[in-house]
């Protein structure tokens, strides 16, 4: 894994070497900040918890052509609109 990259290079890692990579700092960019870590309040990140994002399952649907355009006619982004329609509809049902 301390291979130097080159242009036109790609490679394979396990999730656990990504994790190892992330907490080495090797996959985070060097940053400029305005807020330093003193300047945040005492207990600032008591709180804090670790959301996971919720995966996603890559399917196939077929929906009428006209459904498919109105959501596309709203331009980037319409399989992500489409999924907040389901959601709420699920939501709703959920909460009967």
């Amino acid at each position: 894994m301390n291979e130097k990259l080159t242009k036109n290079t790609s490679q394979t890692a396990s999730l656990d070497d990504i994790r190892k990579m992330k907490d080495a700092d090797v996959l985070q960019p060097a940053r400029k900040t305005t807020i330093l870590s003193e300047e945040l309040p005492d207990g600032f990140w008591d709180d804090a918890e670790i959301v996971e994002p919720k995966t996603k399952t890559a399917i196939s649907l077929r929906v009428d052509a006209d459904v498919l355009e109105y959501f596309k006619s709203q331009g980037k982004g319409h399989l992500t609109r489409m999924n907040a329609v389901l959601r709420s509809y699920v939501d709703a049902q959920r909460s009967r």
